[in-house]
């Protein structure tokens, strides 16, 4: 009889405990000019809508969610004044 090999988990530990504690301290990756402090904003839209901005943010090398708040950005830019 053969023994089965062990499982692995979803996602490997480092292999010392010193690599481990500080992969913790690691910052999270982040474009420089991404707000620290940031709203989530869920909508509805159809399947077919979520396919091509998802292609969309593909063929751009972004992520959706960096594409969609750039669109935002152009769309609503911060106003200088009074707003009416």
């Amino acid at each position: 009889m053969t023994a089965t090999p062990p499982k692995r988990g979803f996602a490997t530990r480092p292999g010392d405990a010193e690599t481990w504690i500080r992969a913790a301290d690691a910052p999270a990756a982040r474009s420089p000019d991404a707000p620290i402090y940031t709203a989530r904003l869920t909508i509805d839209v159809t399947l077919d809508q979520r396919a091509r901005i998802k292609i969309a943010a593909f063929q751009r090398g972004v992520t959706v969610a960096d594409m969609l708040r750039e669109l935002l950005a152009r769309e609503f830019p911060e106003s200088t004044g009074d707003a009416r």
